[in-house]
């Protein structure tokens, strides 16, 4: 860093010297050409303003277009190191280069996303913190209930024991940032028994493939992607309902996308709240301050979020809904596989 200030300083010097030595040579020879007779003094005069103008022009050119932009990028790379303020950098009125501008964007892009991904981070640690209270325990106390309903023949409550242990277990088990469409459909089965033992018989749910679902069943998304979506059709689609409803998953791939539908016939979503929240769905930096029971609260929008980080905007979570028919969830994601991972 300092060789280069040095070079800097140089180059701007070494200017000053080359238009100091440019304009006296060329005052030299304006006298020299008057003592031979060469000029007469009115046209020596004239010659001497005219250089004189033209020094001052390019003086004032060299220190507008060169010295000043970087004097004052200087004292803006001292300010952020200093307070760490990148925006001012990218608010500068004096470019050094063309691409000044889109450089700083890009910059302010990957800190901003840094940020993101260190504050989930901690935010991530945190929950592993608090689900580090002996997990052994409760899968032990779960599986001695589920043992006392089967030796009492209470089938539900053995099944629904069941699937909350099998539940818990896959969500705070760390099984890195991608898990295979199969596990998460196991996992969103599992999280729906739990609902059933309350609801009973006012829910149902369906999974529809296509012909290559063995395919589909391999593909990755980021672990716990669809029950958060299940459980905002269950909680704002179709409880609300006093017969209940249905909840339909159907998978299917495109040439570069894997979509999964998550549809509800619920009681859907008036034209003013889903634009809302289908703004807040595409939000890829700032806090989640949105109330939890409101429609999509903070887990639509955070699971949209963890898509777009991980894999870019043109995926993630979009909405549609029509009220009192229904609600569809659309996930978009890139068609990933292990085979895919491993040429990566």
């Amino acid at each position: 860093m300092k060789k280069r200030n040095i070079f800097s300083r140089q180059a701007v010097n070494f200017l000053w010297v080359l238009l100091g030595l440019g304009a006296g040579l060329q005052f030299i020879e304006v006298i020299w050409a008057a003592s031979k007779g060469y000029l007469g003094f009115f046209s020596m005069m004239v010659v001497i303003v005219t250089e004189m103008v033209m020094t001052g022009s390019i003086y004032v050119i060299i220190y507008k277009f060169l010295i000043k932009p970087c004097n004052e990028t200087r004292k803006l790379f001292k300010h952020f190191i200093q307070s760490g303020s990148f925006q001012e950098l990218i608010d500068q009125d004096y470019q050094i280069f063309p691409e000044q501008n889109e450089v700083m964007q890009k910059l302010d892009s990957i800190l901003d996303k840094k940020n993101i991904i260190e504050l989930s981070t901690k935010h991530a640690e945190l929950l592993a913190l608090q689900n580090q209270i002996n997990p052994h325990f409760l899968y032990n106390t779960l599986e001695a209930i589920r043992g006392d309903a089967l030796c009492e023949g209470i089938d539900s409550i053995a099944d629904t024991t069941e699937a909350l242990s099998t539940f818990f277990r896959y969500t705070i088990t760390d099984t890195g940032n991608l898990v295979s469409v199969e596990d998460e459909l196991e996992n969103v089965e599992n999280y729906f028994k739990i609902q059933q033992y309350r609801f009973g018989d006012k829910l149902d749910m369906r999974v529809n493939f296509p012909d290559d679902y063995a395919r589909i069943l391999e593909c990755k998304l980021p672990k716990l992607t669809l029950q958060p979506v299940v459980e905002n059709a269950i909680f704002h689609g179709l409880e609300a309902k006093a017969e209940g409803g249905v909840i339909t998953i159907s998978l299917e791939m495109t040439e570069k996308k894997l979509l999964i539908n998550i549809h509800d016939d619920g009681i859907g979503i008036d034209e003013e709240e889903l634009i809302k929240i289908n703004q807040r769905l595409e939000i890829t930096s700032g806090p989640l301050t949105e109330e939890k029971r409101k429609r999509g609260g903070i887990a639509l929008p955070n699971v949209s979020r963890r898509i777009k980080l991980l894999f870019g905007d043109e995926y993630g979570i979009h909405i549609y809904s029509i009220p009192n028919l229904g609600t569809e969830v659309r996930i978009s994601v890139p068609i990933i596989t292990n085979r895919e991972q491993r040429n990566q």
